[in-house]
């Protein structure tokens, strides 16, 4: 109950620095309402798996008809950067899909990418329930870019981040903005953030 009320207290937040427009409707009382309404092309929402998965929810409650994409990027867990693997999930794009200088570098790290087509012109939802380096989400970032998607239209989300992926991402990508509930200061030799909630998607899936 906690986390997703949370989850949708920093959707709703981040939602507040779309591009919005002043319209008048009117009320059933017949009287007129001055309020704000989003009038750019489209939001679309992009989970880091499998942790980022827990925020979609909270997402397509506030927005209904939003569109959903995914990424899978594995992290190594001795050096806390992406994993280097040839394997790609099923529907994954292919690497000539994925060009951001060294394409092949690039595919061998990610091992899953579904994004929905034409998303260049929208303003992505970017989801991750914790960042502690920022590799993952950096990457993330980098497929966005390769997709011709604008950096300050892309909105990185998480619950919980460390002091060095906040830097991290700010100093590769400062036009992205970063919105989190809350930053810890360290992380351990594992690259874990401490003192942390642990592995979120374990948790609230109920999976070891």
């Amino acid at each position: 109950f906690y986390s997703k009320r949370l989850m949708r207290l920093l959707i709703e937040h981040a939602l507040s620095f779309l591009p919005l427009k002043s319209v008048t409707v009117e009320t059933p009382q017949g009287t007129t309402y001055e309020g704000k309404r989003f009038h750019r092309q489209r939001i679309t929402g992009v989970s880091i798996l499998r942790a980022g998965e827990t925020m979609e929810q909270a997402l397509t409650a506030v927005c209904k008809d939003i569109r959903l994409g995914k990424i899978l990027i594995q992290t190594n867990h001795d050096t806390g950067e992406p994993e280097v693997s040839s394997a790609r999930g099923h529907g994954a794009e292919p690497c000539g899909a994925v060009g951001l200088g060294d394409q092949t570098s690039l595919c061998s790290q990610l091992h899953y990418l579904r994004l929905p087509k034409e998303i260049s012109e929208d303003y992505v939802i970017l989801m991750d329930s914790t960042v502690s380096t920022g590799a993952a989400a950096m990457m993330a970032v980098r497929v966005l870019l390769d997709h011709d998607v604008q950096e300050d239209r892309i909105f990185l989300l998480s619950l919980l981040m460390a002091e060095m992926g906040v830097h991290s991402v700010a100093y590769a990508f400062p036009r992205v903005r970063i919105i989190t509930t809350a930053v810890d200061k360290r992380i351990n030799e594992e690259f874990h953030i401490i003192p942390g909630i642990g592995n979120f998607g374990d948790r609230y899936f109920g999976t070891d």
